[in-house]
């Protein structure tokens, strides 16, 4: 409740979650409706290592930091999903003096917004699966069920099923599982501006097709009011606070390689109604999370960034770069540093570089990257929050204020009057760096799909490897002359977006040989 009291939310719309975590109700937007909205911060990173770079670490401790200047600053994040809490990634409640508490909670049931998620996404499926059994009035086609069952868990045997094996329940036929965070639902929570704007998505959500290759929405199956009621909690942002006491708004936790990415426009848009500066970041590397960042959310949201703080690490840039010294290595690694910050000025857009710093960096490799940075024009911080806490991040702070009081000039890299195929072709070529695009035989039908239903309009969610700037991620550093392949295009209409699968990516993760589940064993309970 202090917490609350110093973000500037009356304790009427605070709903306790126990002594340490809130929900806030969403009646608070009319109380506010009035006030101006805060400056918007994205915090992106370089094209990451499998364990990530710190975006959450960083965006914590811009937070403090900017708390320690006396500013009125918010920060807005993702919730953790469990598939990586028990994967290979591990939580995302940050690190070190840079984090956010109740950490165990947020990485596990935290509110509880997860499960409604999934239970929701599974009732779909259980209602399409019964009216089918029930006579199937509305002539659905079992072979073109497109709704998928999910779960928030790294479960590769789900991938692809079948139903039905007992005849008695119903027509045998393949479906399969995608993890909760990869889920059209969980994007419509992200995108939805408010109730009625997240039941009208729900109800656009093309389940299937019937027999005479006619779409079947969700509407179709009149159950939009009870996934509302599933959802109804879950719906309002959680408050928590960092390790210093500031808060913190998490809501929502798609994943930005086979997702949109970024935390829910319901709780942006309270933390820019609450807050001077508004913090955010968005999933694995530029290529991905900044690129969706900037392209759909602020196009739903209709808002202008103002600045950019794009997360560097030497661990990572050494694994981008080729050479027999680490000095040579950094200095071509350096290259996807530069590829990243190029991409972010397409977006006429500036950008800031967060060194996050680790106890194992050499000093000279440090010293380097700053005079890189610095040779380039490019504003540059040293940050050792993880150590140090605000203390280790008022630099940041101060040079993120110099560029975030400038105008904004902020464009989108592509038009909506574009097509669906013009879009991916954009995204691949500019963001991405490849030098053709190539469409399978199935995203090829479903281009014509598009065209048949008069699709082109909405935007486009790339699905793609976050350890590669191309779609192979065995292709570090800056590869160049790629061919980047779309296999397969999914329809999330109730998202506003077409999802282009690439390469071998995945909607349902795998566990790796030793999960972090494993590894928990040997902790003290």
């Amino acid at each position: 409740n202090e917490v609350a009291t110093s973000a500037g939310i009356d304790e009427i719309y605070v709903e306790n979650y126990g002594r340490d975590k809130a929900k806030i109700n969403l009646d608070i937007f009319e109380s506010l409706k009035d006030r101006p909205d805060g400056k918007l911060i994205l915090v992106t990173a370089i094209t990451p290592t499998k364990y990530g770079e710190g975006k959450t670490t960083m965006s914590i401790a811009l937070h403090d930091g900017l708390r320690k200047l006396g500013q009125n600053s918010m920060l807005a994040l993702r919730e953790p999903s469990l598939g990586p809490v028990f994967g290979i990634k591990g939580g995302a409640t940050g690190g070190g003096k840079a984090s956010i508490i109740p950490s165990e909670d947020i990485n596990l049931h935290f509110t509880g917004d997860l499960h409604a998620l999934t239970s929701s996404i599974n009732l779909i499926s259980a209602v399409l699966e019964n009216h089918i059994f029930r006579g199937n009035a509305l002539r659905i086609d079992p072979k073109r069920i497109l709704w998928k069952r999910a779960l928030d868990m790294n479960d590769r045997s789900l991938r692809d099923i079948e139903v039905c094996l007992d005849s008695n329940d119903g027509q045998k036929h393949r479906s399969g599982f995608v993890i909760t965070v990869a889920s059209e639902l969980m994007a419509i929570l992200c995108l939805a501006t408010n109730k009625d704007d997240f039941i009208a998505r729900i109800n656009r959500i093309l389940v299937a097709y019937d027999l005479d290759n006619n779409p079947v929405y969700l509407k179709d199956l009149r159950i939009s009011h009870a996934i509302y009621k599933l959802m109804k909690e879950a719906l309002k942002p959680n408050l928590v606070q960092t390790l210093e006491g500031n808060p913190v708004l998490i809501h929502g936790g798609p994943f930005a390689n086979i997702a949109h990415g970024c935390n829910s426009i319901i709780a942006t848009s309270l933390a820019l109604k609450l807050g001077d500066y508004v913090v955010t970041e968005a999933g694995f590397g530029a290529d991905l999370g900044a690129e969706k960042f900037l392209d759909i959310k602020m196009r739903v949201m209709d808002k202008k960034p103002s600045a950019v703080v794009m997360v560097a690490t030497i661990k990572a840039l050494l694994s981008h770069g080729n050479g027999t010294t680490e000095l040579e290595r950094l200095q071509s690694g350096i290259l996807n540093l530069k590829h990243h910050l190029e991409n972010i000025k397409k977006y006429q857009l500036t950008p800031v570089v967060a060194i996050n710093h680790f106890v194992s960096d050499e000093p000279e490799l440090v010293a380097y990257l700053k005079s890189w940075c610095e040779a380039n024009d490019y504003l540059v911080s040293f940050v050792d929050s993880f150590l140090m806490g605000s203390d280790g991040a008022t630099d940041l702070a101060r040079k993120v204020l110099e560029v975030v009081n400038k105008k904004s000039h902020f464009k989108f890299l592509y038009q909506d009057s574009l097509s669906i195929k013009q879009k991916i072709v954009a995204v691949s070529k500019r963001i991405y760096g490849a030098s053709k695009v190539k469409f399978l035989k199935k995203a090829r039908q479903q281009l014509q799909e598009i065209e048949r239903l008069n699709l082109n309009h909405l935007m486009i969610c790339m699905a793609k490897t976050p350890l590669s700037l191309s779609d192979d991620p065995s292709l570090v550093g800056t590869p160049k002359n790629f061919v980047i392949t779309i296999r397969d295009l999914t329809f999330s209409l109730g998202a506003g977006f077409i999802v282009a699968i690439t390469g071998k990516i995945l909607t349902m993760p795998g566990l790796p040989l030793v999960p972090l589940a494993v590894k928990m064993e040997d902790e003290s309970i």
